[in-house]
Parts: C-alpha cells; sequence; structure tokens
C-alpha cells in the first residue's frame, strides 16, 4: 500500500519541472552560476582588496579606510575625477546628438539606405585598440593629417600637439570617443525611431503641424524611453573607458587625460599597490550606480513609458 502510494505520489523534481516558476527558475541556474563566478566574485574582490593593503606578490592585512582616506587627499585622483565627469558629460552630449541626427537621416528614404547603415557600424565593430592606434597617428606631434591640411591650407604655421598640451589631449580623447560611440547610439535610436507609427506624423502634417513641431510633439516623446536605455549604456561605456585612453595617451601629459578606470589599473598593476587600486576602481560604483537608478526608475512611469509628461 505504501509503495502504491510512493508511486502515485509525483516526485519533488516532477513537480518542479511541472510548476512554471520552478522551471523558470532551474533554466536560470546556469546563467545565475555564470555571473555569480564571473561577475559577482570579482566585485567583491575588488571591495575587499580596498580594505586592504595588498601588493603585488604579498597578501595585505586589513586596514578599513585608509585607502580611502588617503585618496581624498590625492590630487592626481581628484583630477582623474574630473577628467572622468568632463570626459563622460562632453561625449555622451555629443554621442546623443550626434547619434540622434544621423539615425534622423538614415531613418528618411535614400537611395542605398541599406548600404549606408551597415556603413556606419564600422567604427563600432572595428576592435577598440586598432581605433586608437588609427587616431593615435592622426594626432602624431609631426605627421599629423589634420596639422598637415590646415597647413597647407594656410590656417596654422606649426603642427597641432595634440596629445602633448593637457587641453588638446582632452578634445582629441574625446573626439576619438565620439568617433566611436555615434554608431552604437544612431542605430539604436534608428531603430526606436522604426517603431513609431508613421500614421502619426501623418495625422499631424495633414493638421498643419511644421517638421519641428513633429519632432517635438511626437518623434522625442515617444522615443523617450529608447533614448534613456541608449544614454545610460553610453554613460556607462564612457565612463569606464579604459583602451582608448591607454592606447593613446596613458593618462598623459601629466595625468590631463587619466581616468579613474586607467589610474586604477596604473597603481594597482605597474605601481603594485592592488588596495590602493581596487579602492579606486570602487569609488566608480556610486557614479555607475547613479546613472543604473535613474534609467531604472525612469523607465517604471507609465507615462513616461507611453511618451508622455510626469
Amino acid at each position: 500500500m505504501s509503495s502504491t502510494t510512493a508511486t502515485a505520489r509525483p516526485s519533488r523534481l516532477a513537480r518542479l519541472s511541472q510548476s512554471r516558476n520552478g522551471l523558470g527558475l532551474l533554466f536560470m541556474l546556469p546563467a545565475a552560476a555564470f555571473l555569480l563566478c564571473f561577475l559577482t566574485y570579482p566585485l567583491f574582490l575588488g571591495v575587499w582588496l580596498g580594505f586592504t593593503d595588498t601588493t603585488i606578490g604579498r597578501t595585505g592585512v586589513f586596514i578599513g579606510l585608509e585607502n580611502y582616506a588617503w585618496l581624498f587627499d590625492d590630487p592626481v585622483f581628484w583630477l582623474s575625477v574630473y577628467n572622468t565627469v568632463l570626459y563622460t558629460t562632453v561625449a555622451s552630449v555629443l554621442k546623443f546628438g550626434l547619434g540622434l541626427w544621423l539615425a534622423l537621416i538614415l531613418n528618411e528614404h535614400l537611395p542605398f539606405k541599406t548600404f549606408f547603415r551597415a556603413i556606419i557600424l564600422l567604427p563600432w565593430v572595428v576592435p577598440t585598440v586598432l581605433s586608437a592606434l588609427a587616431f593615435w597617428w592622426i594626432y602624431d606631434s609631426q605627421f599629423s593629417i589634420i596639422s598637415w591640411v590646415l597647413m597647407q591650407w594656410g590656417w596654422i604655421d606649426t603642427p597641432i600637439n595634440f596629445l602633448g598640451d593637457p587641453n588638446n589631449a582632452r578634445a582629441a580623447v574625446i573626439a576619438a570617443n565620439v568617433w566611436r560611440g555615434i554608431p552604437f547610439v544612431a542605430i539604436s535610436l534608428l531603430a526606436g525611431l522604426q517603431t513609431i507609427p508613421q500614421s502619426l506624423n501623418e495625422a499631424a502634417a495633414l493638421d498643419g503641424a511644421t517638421s519641428w513641431q513633429r519632432f517635438t510633439k511626437i518623434t522625442l516623446p515617444l522615443l523617450t524611453p529608447i533614448i534613456a536605455v541608449v544614454m545610460t549604456f553610453s554613460v556607462l561605456f564612457t565612463f569606464t573607458d579604459f583602451q582608448l585612453i591607454y592606447v593613446l595617451t596613458r593618462g598623459g601629459p601629466v595625468n590631463a587625460t587619466h581616468l579613474m578606470a586607467t589610474l586604477s589599473f596604473q597603481r594597482a598593476i605597474p605601481g603594485g599597490q592592488l588596495g590602493e587600486g581596487a579602492a579606486i576602481a570602487v569609488a566608480m560604483i556610486p557614479f555607475l550606480l547613479a546613472a543604473i537608478l535613474f534609467s531604472f526608475f525612469g523607465l517604471q512611469r507609465r507615462k513616461w513609458q507611453q511618451g508622455g509628461a510626469d
């Protein structure tokens, strides 16, 4: 009797496979394990190292907030914070403006439109190091193509020192980042533009609305949720940029282009101060979290999702 009852009663695994929530949890386990191993563990390890005096080749001891107190009085760290905020803000604004303009153009009925959409992706798909090397040649202090053209036109007398002057170097790395990031913004916004019903613009045009009125009253509000997501990713990519800066300037001249990511690497690996480098990396988290939370909570607003105002 007991054997028959046990056989009739479904096993725990069978009940789990028949449950929709349980089955979803089962399918999520591999991805969760991957994230735990390759994202969560390194994150907590970095946080822990920030509270120690660990160096390369020597296991450190817990020192509390000493690394952060030292960074608070470090002018190079605050210069890297300034550079990171300036770099992220200017590059993100330029990428949004130029990317939206390019998306609007590509959304029109143009000849060879598919070809142009494919070409526009090239700066994004080319490896970052190759792009940085190309810009390094473009910005060369003696053989820069930009300086050569301007000298041929008679606009300047001597080559421009793009990467040797602090202000020029900041502008140069921002320009390189904008060139590389525009395709991501443009193609993403183009996908959003194609979800907007054309009938809305046609009806507004019949009612006498100008192109600017249709853009500000229809296109831009309906595109707002896409803009929030795209610019959140753009800000995250720009804020954590490392390869472009490290190949072009390595943080120079005189730390003028050091971002928090490059300074963290320099202090941790070449400098050997793992604890200090980890503390700089952890200091980036509040900025990144603010960008993520802005997008997340903004997208929860139903009126924003529907293209309206709060």
